[in-house]
């Protein structure tokens, strides 16, 4: 297994994954046409972002993507963990925490000063996840205004 920047050539399997992701949760419904201009955006302008890919040979099992944005309480460029997801069938093998912990170790490296994420208020099993990797609940509430 090996994590490594998605290529142009991913976006259609990642689309795949993105699909299965947003199919477990309340706001979101997979797009793929809206999943591959995202990931398009994302894989071709790095100074937007990054998504890392876990694959075996040239099979993508699983992957993550991190948005940058600016943030005036930190004083720099933090990263918006914005999706995280392994393929059913390669889940519970450490792939999701081998993905994170790249993620984490690229913002620390990168020199980004924090990761923000959103999981959905019923999957009580990514926010364990997610709390097992050391990141905490917020007392910030998110709010949206869709278009």
């Amino acid at each position: 297994m090996i994590i490594e920047e998605a290529t142009f050539s991913d976006i259609s399997p990642l689309c795949e994954l993105l699909a299965l992701l947003f199919e477990q949760e309340q706001e979101f419904k997979p797009d793929k046409v809206k999943q591959r201009a995202a990931l398009n955006v994302l894989v071709c302008n790095p100074q937007r972002g990054r998504v890392f890919v876990l694959r075996d040979d040239e099979t993508v099992l699983g992957m993550v993507s991190v948005q940058v944005v600016v943030s005036t309480a930190c004083g720099g460029d933090v990263l918006l963990l914005e999706d995280l997801v392994v393929s059913p069938a390669c889940r519970n093998r450490g792939y999701g925490s081998a993905l994170l912990d790249h993620t984490v170790d690229f913002a620390r490296r990168s020199g980004y000063k924090r990761i923000t994420l959103l999981t959905d208020s019923l999957n009580a099993e990514a926010r364990r996840f997610y709390g097992r990797h050391g990141f905490s609940c917020s007392s910030m509430t998110p709010y949206r205004m869709l278009f």
